[in-house]
């Protein structure tokens, strides 16, 4: 087996967990701004670092007064706002377990986090939230306490907590180690049940302490990012983490659709992303382009920047003309864009699928350098990241100091370190069969190289074998296609059928814009625009210019349009975008099975009825 290792560059006191990376962080520098509060639109109040432990410790003691003892479970129901912060490190104050909820989720699924968890106490973020646990308040009878964010519990609950001494909440804030439990996240269920990942204190110090050391130039002392990704996913959680240990000031942006607005009032030096962020802001600017008659400068602009990154790359760079070129674009293209996102973003870290080499070099072109990192829930984030000075484009970066990668016989990618899991909660069959050996079994297949970058490939379970035998990977084609910017979602059908077809939704929100740019009613409905021939003939192209990269054997031969879309709503989604196929498969059988029953060429596409 292919393997690559780098050892810790820290090791921490078995004694410690995550509250002492706060702890460490006031006294090194009690005045800096950990975080940011957008009070009103563009407007941003500091809280200090002292400031935030000072609150930490009160609502510690209101959750020590109302009776939470160390160890215990408390649930968690929100959007990406400043209150997680601070609960979460509460809770770790009082030596809790905190269980992290999507605020989407259907109250069949809060059913699950809260029973299996054995959650004994529930903080929602709004009414809503409240009423969708009223509906399975009685099959979850450990819960004994909810707190609103949007109501003043939390308010009586510091007020509670006043009689409650410091030694009480140091003692119970010690009483947790490095290799105690510090949350339950549950996975986002594509295949079956959520399966609760035992996270340690350990994974995040380690983590949190390593990531600092090897990525000054990110994990930066003052520097600033904007959280608008879920905090109820590891990979958010994360970063909230790794910049209390770093003193960078954190806003959080509920909304998406503030996020533009929200970049361009804080102004953050970093970003944490997944590919369909950057995919949209691409898209967008390509768009607004096109609306204002530039269509043919900012493809110009396009292709400048990549020829340019690659010549990077190369041992002579990039020529005098193609130098020239870059400065002209960069004052009529590039700046605007970064301007855009604040105009002091110079880093992205990019997670939960490929980004694409296309897009990887167009970014770090125009300024910001998209670092691709891979982890799971599993592995409390990431366990490889791209380096600043030292990324391959279109690869993963190395791993992490205290972290191992390689890869199986079979091309699966398995991890180890301390920032994997414990095991899965009260599940110890799926325990046994995901760790062997002290090695992580990830499910995704991927290629190791001499240096310990990573391409990834696909999952093991997801992979298609036609009926022909030939092997194919869906992502590999799926992710170039959400690319364009009319396709919200592509789903690669296949698995023992005669050839691969692809179900598309389109993009709600790009498609107005694109068919007033292509001389279409920009009024259409998704059901109008699936039957569109313009929209038709775009898709047929994107698919061929996919299909060129692979295989006939892998090409997609047929496609049909769904005239709604895949959403997390329509349950076709996970909270962390990734595709329920199964969802996919039962809901539109009747049109794959159209598909393979002799009915339209690569050329025309399907209509599918909801």
């Amino acid at each position: 087996m292919r393997s690559y290792e780098l050892p810790s560059l820290v090791i921490s006191p078995s004694t410690e967990n995550i509250t002492d990376l706060l702890i460490q962080r006031v006294k090194k520098t009690p005045g800096i701004a950990l975080f940011g509060i957008e009070d009103t639109p563009g407007t941003w109040r500091d809280v200090s670092a002292q400031a935030f432990l000072d609150q930490v410790q009160d609502l510690a003691r209101g959750f020590i007064a109302s009776g939470i003892k160390p160890g215990e479970a408390v649930a968690l129901m929100s959007r990406t706002r400043y209150e997680w912060a601070l609960i979460d490190f509460a809770l770790w104050f009082a030596g809790a377990v905190s269980v992290p909820i999507y605020e989407t989720s259907a109250p069949a699924q809060i059913e699950w986090v809260l029973a299996d968890s054995e959650a004994v106490a529930l903080i929602v973020e709004t009414k809503d939230h409240q009423e969708r646990f009223e509906k399975i308040k009685s099959n979850t009878p450990l819960v004994k306490q909810v707190w609103r964010l949007d109501d003043d519990s939390l308010f009586k609950l510091v007020g509670l907590g006043k009689s409650v001494t410091e030694d009480q909440v140091e003692k119970a804030r010690t009483s947790r180690g490095l290799d105690d439990l510090a949350t339950i996240i549950y996975t986002s269920g594509t295949t079956g049940k959520p399966k609760g990942c035992e996270l340690l204190h350990r994974g995040f110090v380690d983590l949190s302490k390593n990531s600092q050391l090897e990525l000054p130039e990110v994990v930066k002392e003052g520097n600033a990012t904007l959280l608008f990704l879920p905090l109820a996913h590891v990979y958010a959680r994360f970063i909230s983490i790794l910049c209390v240990h770093g003193g960078i000031r954190v806003g959080h942006q509920p909304d998406t659709k503030s996020v533009a607005a929200g970049m361009q009032s804080f102004k953050p030096n970093f970003l944490l992303a997944v590919p369909r962020v950057f995919e949209k802001v691409y898209n967008s600017a390509e768009q607004k382009a096109e609306a204002g008659g530039k269509g043919n400068i900012f493809r110009k602009a396009v292709q400048v920047a990549i020829d340019y990154s690659r010549a990077q790359d190369t041992k002579k760079g990039p020529s005098l003309g193609l130098k020239l070129q870059h400065k002209v674009f960069d004052a009529l293209v590039y700046k605007k864009l970064r301007a855009a996102m604040g105009g002091k973003v110079e880093y992205a870290v990019s997670g939960g699928a490929p980004l694409g080499e296309r897009l990887g070099h167009f970014f770090r072109s125009i300024g910001l350098v998209v670092l691709e990192g891979y982890g799971l829930t599993e592995t409390s984030a990431p366990a490889m990241i791209g380096r600043p000075n030292d990324a391959q484009i279109g690869k993963v970066g190395r791993v992490l100091p205290g972290c191992a990668v390689k890869i199986a016989d079979d091309g699966e990618i398995l991890l180890s370190g301390s920032n994997v899991l414990r095991g899965y909660w009260k599940n110890p069959e799926a325990t046994r069969a995901s760790i062997q050996d002290g090695w992580f079994r990830t499910g995704d297949i991927g290629e190791l190289d001499d240096q310990g970058f990573i391409s990834i490939t696909g999952r093991k379970k997801e992979l298609i074998v036609t009926s022909g035998g030939k092997n194919v990977a869906p992502t590999a084609l799926e992710d170039p296609l959400r690319a364009s910017p009319i396709i919200g979602q592509a789903v690669v059908i296949g698995d023992q059928r005669q050839f691969v077809s692809v179900l598309i939704s389109l993009d709600p929100e790009m498609l107005p814009v694109w068919l007033g740019n292509n001389g279409q009613k920009a009024d259409l409905t998704l059901a109008q625009a699936a039957k569109n021939p313009v929209v038709l003939a775009e898709l047929q192209r994107k698919i061929d210019e996919v299909n060129a990269t692979v295989s006939n054997a892998e090409g997609i031969k047929k496609f049909a349009v769904i005239e709604s879309e895949l959403s997390e709503e329509s349950g076709h989604l996970t909270p962390s975008l990734k595709i329920k196929r199964e969802a996919v498969a039962r809901d539109f059988a009747p049109a794959i099975d159209e598909i393979y029953g002799g009915a339209p060429t690569t050329s025309e596409a399907l209509k599918i009825q909801d």
